[in-house]
């Protein structure tokens, strides 16, 4: 301001103005910058996810970075009288090119934003995409690193996994598990009628367990079925095991001190005439027919 009262030699005048304008412009680009960090963190912090607001700012800074200076040298240019019309077309031609070589990059790229943006999983989540199953151990800008269950690490494309049904068991707050069970069709009616409550009583005796329901259900070939359904309050996949392997017991050893019998595949054979003596073999060979 003191400067503009001042009579001085044009030169001079136009250096004043063009060092003016680049420190100036400097500064804004600064603020632009600063001001989305400041942005983002807000945005982050607010939402509760602070472990991704450093891996954000990793990604997205250097690109804002990299557009706001760009802007800010082609405003300088522009306002210091030189042409940036073939420039800009020049930067033009060359964006398109360097996209069309960089297809499968840039896909990957837009992949990574919607990940973070969206998060349909986070590092260390165990997730299932088609056939593959495992933890997240590394999102980066191109691909996604899983620990499969067998151990080895998988390798998997941005793009593959936006595109993919992702089924992410971290955030399942509880597991619901159907089973079934049969036991053998002589199984007298008054102990059928009690393996429904007996198998309420056994499941809701265990701890982070939620009965829901258990039922005489069909009529197999060789079993009368019951199916049953409770939820375990836990996405722990050993917690569930450990408590279908307690109900297991403890089935059992009711079944076996109330005489009920577990079904297991058989197979029974009627023989036409076994009530007439004349038409009927002996005892010994009909024995060894059926256990030859």
């Amino acid at each position: 301001m003191a400067i503009t009262n001042l009579s001085l030699h044009p030169i001079l005048g136009n250096l004043i103005n063009a060092i003016a304008l680049i420190f100036s412009t400097f500064l804004g680009v600064r603020l632009v910058v600063s001001l989305a960090e400041y942005a983002m963190r807000l945005y982050w912090l607010n939402r509760r996810e602070i472990e991704t607001v450093d891996r954000a700012l990793n990604a997205l800074l250097p690109a804002i970075r990299t557009a706001a200076w760009g802007l800010g040298i082609i405003f300088v240019l522009d306002n210091l009288g030189f042409n940036i019309s073939a420039v800009v077309a020049g930067l033009g031609i060359g964006g398109v090119a360097i996209a069309l070589a960089s297809q499968g990059v840039l896909q990957d790229l837009f992949s990574y934003f919607s990940i973070l943006f969206d998060r349909p999983f986070e590092i260390g989540d165990f997730i299932v995409v088609g056939d593959m199953a495992g933890s997240v151990d590394y999102v980066g800008i191109k691909t996604t690193r899983i620990k499969s269950i067998t151990g080895e690490q998988v390798v998997v494309p941005n793009t593959n996994l936006t595109a993919s049904r992702i089924h992410n068991y971290k955030r399942m707050e509880r597991r619901r598990i159907l089973f079934k069970i049969g036991v053998i069709y002589e199984t007298p009616q008054e102990k059928l009628q009690q393996i429904p409550a007996l198998i309420r009583e056994i499941i809701e005796s265990i701890e982070n367990t939620l009965f829901d329901r258990a039922h005489f259900s069909s009529f197999g070939d060789f079993s009368l079925d019951f199916e049953i359904v409770y939820h375990v309050l836990s996405s722990d996949y050993a917690m569930y095991m450990d408590i279908q392997q307690r109900i297991n017991y403890e089935l059992k050893s009711a079944f076996e001190a109330r005489d009920i019998e577990f079904a297991y595949p058989t197979q029974v054979t009627y023989f036409e005439g076994m009530n007439n003596p004349k038409n009927s073999p002996s005892r010994e060979p009909l024995r060894q027919i059926l256990n030859p």
